[in-house]
């Protein structure tokens, strides 16, 4: 297997596989919304350079780390695939695709993954009818995450991220086909014209005072985060026309992303964390974009069953009382398809 490596901001697994952690902002948990614009990107830093500050348990896991406060939404951007490739996105080990226990293997009973570059983000969890239940941050202990709610227990935590490159012979065919594309002149075919890098990225709110530093010493056990939901958004989670045995035995690159509060953010490396969230209703008054995707070539996949019942965060956490004001028609965009080495991340045992 392969390593997963990091440039800037961005995680790299396998051959072009490039994935950003976007701040977005929180929709409300009831109705069906369009996509949130994004707000920048999450800073990402390896476990393995802060090896006196970070909890001797990540140290054993390995992988990347973000910051993220209580309640903040994020989504995942998947962009600069060169090649096509199966990216697996387990919350807390249950796959957001299927709602199935990770298994660190492709299924397609239901499918467990999600293919790029087809797929140009994921904004949450597989709630079907063309949507998604998205991302939010909650600690555990709770029972608020979808770990929890599917398995009966909070024990992981964080986001996990693995992904296969096609097998050689699928492989070879695909570039033979890029091949003759180009002599054709015609666009690239075999699969699908790479995704816009995501909804441009306006200026978050000014920063908070940060939090002060945890006396030196021995690393403080870390208020663990996981993934909950929050409100629903118009996204599809498209299906893989390829046949199974197109896919490669072995995974590329794999990761595990750590969750880690502000306060914590600052004790282990030093940095503050960035400003929390703009807020969603002065955002939408400014007359600022909101999006819509939809690829008519794609097939959404159908709801998994484990995560019909997944409840969101505002259950356990409370009312959500930040004013809402929905965007006019005029603000809603439409998007579709269009057509260095960093340093590696060490991966553990998870």
């Amino acid at each position: 297997m392969g390593a997963a490596r990091v440039e800037g901001n961005t995680l790299l697994l396998g051959e072009g596989v490039r994935i950003r952690f976007i701040r977005t902002l929180r929709l409300p948990e009831s109705g069906t919304h369009a996509l949130p614009p994004g707000l920048g990107e999450f800073p990402l830093r390896r476990v393995e350079d802060h090896p006196d500050t970070v909890p001797p348990e990540w140290r054993a896991k390995g992988g990347v780390m973000l910051p993220v406060y209580l309640r903040e939404a994020m989504w995942l951007s998947f962009g600069g695939s060169r090649e096509p490739a199966a990216l697996q996105v387990g919350v807390g080990k249950v796959c957001a695709v299927s709602g199935k226990r990770w298994t660190g293997r492709l299924e397609r009973g239901p499918q467990n993954y999600v293919v790029l570059p087809r797929q140009p983000w994921l904004d949450g969890i597989n709630s079907g009818d063309g949507t998604v239940r998205q991302f939010v941050a909650v600690p555990l202990g709770l029972g608020a995450t979808v770990e929890g709610q599917v398995t009966g227990e909070e024990v992981t935590g964080g986001v996990q991220l693995q992904a296969f490159p096609l097998g050689p012979e699928a492989l070879a065919a695909w570039r033979e086909e890029q091949r003759a594309s180009l002599r054709s002149g015609r666009p690239g075919g075999g699969g699908y014209g790479a995704a816009p890098g995501g909804p441009p990225m306006p200026m978050a709110a000014p920063a908070p005072g940060a939090a002060p530093a945890h006396p030196a010493g021995r690393p403080a056990p870390a208020a663990a985060m996981g993934l909950g939901v929050g409100g629903a958004m118009r996204q599809e989670v498209y299906e893989d026309d390829r046949e199974p045995s197109a896919w490669g035995d072995r995974p590329a690159a794999r990761v595990f992303v750590h969750l880690v509060t502000p306060p914590e953010w600052r004790r282990i490396t030093g940095e503050d964390a960035p400003p929390s969230p703009v807020d969603r209703a002065a955002y939408t008054r400014a007359g600022l974009p909101w999006y819509d995707y939809y690829d008519e070539t794609g097939t959404d996949l159908p709801a998994a069953g484990p995560l019909a019942g997944v409840k969101p965060v505002g259950d356990w956490l409370g009312d959500d009382h930040a004013p809402w004001t929905p965007p006019a028609p005029g603000q809603v965009l439409p998007l579709g398809t269009a057509p260095r080495p960093g340093e590696p991340v060490q991966d553990g045992d998870w």
